[in-house]
């Protein structure tokens, strides 16, 4: 796949980044720890990308989507986003201010039926958002919707009907038509597909695709599904725990995978060739708790790599170079795995 992340035009720089959620008990309600949802991230999204968002439930990637529309509140850290008017901190903006930012960034969730109001016509769901930005007319409402509707392969008199009308793959459509209906510059799709059959599925992937071309569009696009963010990925970060623990171009997170996890999730992709047999990599134990989450390095209570040093010492996300190629990796034996991965090909 092209990537498009070589032009190095930074969209959306996010530094530090932690968004914490108290656990409150008793009858005051005090503070008793916090839930570590996204803990110190760092990562640029480059213009006309995809970054494909990977990891297993509970590791932080949909909180880290929602923080970026400012949904979640981060605890702290800064996401700059590139305005035409120079950049601003998302975390700064005042209500006003985040409603205009709101019309470069959007979202497509998870749940096409749920996040489609079933009182609404499709025409209805879609209408607000226009009429919010700027749309006065229901003629000209009209017409962009129909528009919208037809560039996500679906009839326009459809705007007329109920959710509870469509299949899931149709709802899902309605769903990317109505992020785009303002323009967006960056749409997050939080496991936008992972509700879909699997030929469905391939439908709205080859749709999104199409759509990034055709609108100049970036996606952070969140997913557990490895082999779906291998097709429509330029790079991928991959999170445990709250952190990011390996980041690099898509074929060559396949092709030189350097952190254990990374190399256990790969593992464990289905293969249809009954005679090529996987090596699968058995995680042992249990994610341990965001609420109280190991020292050193998260990964290490899993990692059949781990010594000492490993207990005691976070390791950073640091840049190695293989072949030519950036790839980041936070792990202490980040080289030695480079040396046996590469002598491995």
């Amino acid at each position: 796949m092209a990537n498009k992340a070589k032009e190095k035009e930074p969209l959306l720089t996010i530094k530090g980044l932690k968004t914490f959620f108290p656990v409150k008990s008793g009858f005051l309600g005090k503070v008793q720890s916090y839930v570590q949802a996204v803990n110190d991230i760092n990562l640029t999204i480059y213009k006309g990308e995809t970054l494909g968002l990977v990891g297993e439930s509970g590791c932080g990637k949909t909180t880290l989507g929602k923080t970026i529309l400012q949904l979640y509140k981060p605890t702290e850290g800064e996401m700059i986003y590139e305005f035409a008017d120079g950049p601003r901190n998302l975390e700064k903006l005042d209500a006003r201010e985040m409603d205009e930012a709101r019309k470069k960034i959007q979202i497509v969730f998870q749940d096409p039926q749920s996040s489609l109001n079933p009182s609404f016509t499709i025409y209805q769901s879609l209408s607000d958002p226009l009429k919010k930005f700027g749309v006065k007319t229901k003629e000209e409402r009209r017409k962009l919707i129909g528009d919208l509707l037809e560039a996500v392969n679906m009839r326009r008199e459809y705007m007329d009907r109920y959710p509870h009308e469509f299949s899931g793959g149709q709802r899902q459509r309605i769903g990317i038509a109505r992020a785009l209906c303002i323009n967006p510059e960056l749409v997050i799709c939080d496991e936008a597909v992972s509700a879909l059959d699997v030929s469905i599925q391939a439908q709205v992937l080859n749709l999104l695709k199409k759509l990034k071309e055709e609108r100049n569009l970036t996606y952070i696009f969140i997913t557990h599904d490895l082999s779906v963010v291998e097709y429509i990925s330029d790079r991928i970060a991959v999170m445990y725990l709250g952190r990011i623990v390996e980041l690099s171009d898509a074929d060559e997170l396949y092709h030189h995978t350097i952190h254990p996890y990374t190399q256990a999730l790969l593992s464990a992709i289905p293969v249809a060739d009954i005679h090529h047999e996987k090596n699968r990599i058995l995680l042992e134990g249990d994610v341990p708790s965001p609420m109280n989450p190991p020292s050193g390095c998260h990964f290490h209570g899993r990692c059949k790599q781990c010594q000492e040093i490993c207990k005691t010492e976070k390791p950073e996300l640091k840049r190695y170079e293989i072949n030519g190629r950036e790839h980041f990796v936070a792990c202490h034996f980040a080289e030695e795995n480079i040396k046996r991965v590469c002598q491995g090909e």
